[in-house]
């Protein structure tokens, strides 16, 4: 299974990825039951308001990826405890720009 991360770009000076990547490795988190997993993207959203998020994630389609993530830095603000206040717009968007080509998961860990 191929899969994808976008990140949210203001935790990329805090967080180097490495629960994302033991998450998925491990078959943890949003990653349980998934099997055996190729990391084919791990890409910021590009800074707020996140709009490069999508582009990003038609990216990853087109190489492959059959399951694009959105970081729990995202959603849940991890690891500042602030959520990404254009989360439910972000997610929404992707969704429409890569349904039928790939499914989208909103958390990693």
């Amino acid at each position: 299974m191929k899969i994808g991360i976008i990140r949210c770009r203001q935790t990329e000076d805090a967080c180097p990825g490495n629960t994302d990547f033991a998450c998925a490795r491990d078959g943890k988190g949003a990653f349980e039951g998934l099997g055996n997993v190729e990391m084919v993207g791990f890409l910021s959203c590009g800074g707020c308001p996140g709009k490069r998020a999508v582009a990003r994630a038609k990216l990853m389609t087109d190489r492959g990826v059959e399951i694009i993530f959105l970081g729990s830095c995202i959603q849940r603000g991890n690891p500042f405890q602030f959520p990404c206040p254009n989360f439910a717009a972000m997610r929404d968007t992707i969704g429409k720009a890569i349904a039928g080509k790939a499914k989208l998961i909103e958390w990693t860990h």
